[in-house]
This record gives structure tokens, C-alpha cells and sequence, in this order.
């Protein structure tokens, strides 16, 4: 996932890189709440992690503000405030839950995990696709019972396809969500990625494959194979 951390203790902030970096999402890190949201109308983000105490502003007009300009992307809140109130005022602001710091790695990563899931339809950890599952949870993809070896790359690929079935994303969408603008490749790899993943679904269902190319435009997860 690329995930935009609003966060201005810097101690903190790299905290929380660190976990998602160890679970190989991407990020971009602002420090203040007038960056955050350039960052979140300027690119497309899976998630935003925010803290409520931040310089000329506060969580809270950050979550409306985002509301407001129909900004729909998730939004985590970690705070050192464990007032029943500021958590009230935080989800009727526009976020989506709202973690008490210090807060736990895994705890972090699974909120994550299950606030991108619901605002994408799935109620579920696991995506069927035909005969693949993925499972965001344990960052696993099997196709008929049988564990299906991808790359981080790959795997981030299929979670983001997955997540957004049926809507066709450019590479741009793709680099994106795998850099976020961080020595980023030119876009041709993302064919490259996608090529291997066609050759490793094929070889584990028999010659079926569920990435369906959309010429001009990008790629696009579907229900229904590719027609041989």
C-alpha cells in the first residue's frame, strides 16, 4: 500500500516508516497538516496516517478539510489523546479509526489493513478472483488451495488490482503505489511485472488469467478470465 503519514514528531513519524516499511508498503512523510494535504490532492494514496497535534493546526480541520474537497482516502488517527471526546470529535470529523499512542506495530499495520479493505467494499481480509485468493492479513495468494510464489513487487501489483477490481488503473497508478516517488523507474517495468504475473497466474490455473489489458490505458482485475 502507499500510505501518506501526517506526522511532525519526527521520532514518531520514523516509527511508523519503519513498520510499513517492514511490511513492504510505501510512504511519503509531512510534517505539517498544510503539506498533507497538498500531498493527499496531488497524489493517490491508500491510506493517510495523521496525527491530531500538528502545527498551525490540528488533526481534526485536517479530516474535514480532506471531506470537504471530496477526498475519500482512509484516514488513520494516532494520537497521545485517549479522551472519549477527541475520539468522538476524530471519527465525525471524517476519519475512519483512531489508534492511542503508543501503539503496537502489528495493531498499526492491521487497522491499516482493515480501513482500506472496507472503503475498497471488502468486509473480508481475503479477495477471490476466480480461483485466486489473496489474503491482505497475512499478505498471501493462493490459487486452489496452492501458495502462489510472487515477489514483493508482484504481490503489491495483485493486492492493488485486487482492492480496486473492475476499475482500470494506469501505470502511473501502479509506480505510484510502488515507489511513491522514490527513485522511480520508468513505467515500462510495470509491464515487465505485469508479464510475470500473467505467466505465474497461467501456470497455476491452467491457463487462465484474471489482469486483463485495457490497450491505451493500463490494467484492470476481472472476474471472468482473459479470452485465449
Amino acid at each position: 500500500m502507499n500510505i501518506l503519514i501526517v506526522e511532525d514528531d519526527k521520532t514518531i513519524a520514523k516509527s511508523i516508516a519503519l513498520a510499513l516499511d517492514d511490511e513492504g508498503h510505501v510512504h511519503n512523510i509531512c510534517g505539517t497538516a498544510e503539506d498533507g494535504l497538498n500531498s493527499a490532492r496531488e497524489d493517490q494514496f491508500d491510506a493517510i496516517i495523521l496525527d491530531i497535534n500538528l502545527p498551525n493546526s490540528d488533526g481534526f480541520q485536517f479530516a474535514k478539510t480532506l471531506r470537504r474537497q471530496h477526498i475519500n482516502t482512509p484516514v488513520l488517527v494516532v494520537s497521545g489523546r485517549a479522551s472519549v471526546t477527541d475520539r468522538v470529535v476524530a471519527l465525525r470529523s471524517g476519519a475512519d479509526c483512531y489508534l492511542i499512542k503508543p501503539f503496537d506495530r502489528q495493531e498499526l499495520v492491521a487497522s491499516l489493513t482493515a480501513i482500506v479493505r472496507r472503503s475498497n467494499g471488502h468486509a473480508d481480509s481475503r479477495i477471490q478472483t476466480g480461483p485466486i485468493i489473496i489474503d491482505l492479513s497475512k499478505h498471501e495468494v493462493k490459487v486452489s488451495d496452492e501458495r502462489l510464489k510472487l515477489t514483493s513487487k508482484e504481490y503489491h501489483i495483485l493486492e492493488l488490482l485486487s482492492l480496486r477490481k473492475g476499475t482500470t488503473l494506469t501505470k502511473a497508478h501502479f509506480i505510484n503505489h510502488l515507489y511513491s516517488g522514490i527513485d522511480e523507474p520508468e513505467s515500462k517495468i510495470i509491464d515487465v511485472f505485469i508479464c510475470k504475473l500473467h505467466k505465474k497466474q497461467s501456470d497455476a490455473t491452467g491457463g487462465d488469467n484474471y489482469i486483463h489489458t485495457v490497450w491505451g490505458q493500463g490494467y484492470v482485475l476481472r472476474d471472468v478470465p482473459t479470452v485465449h
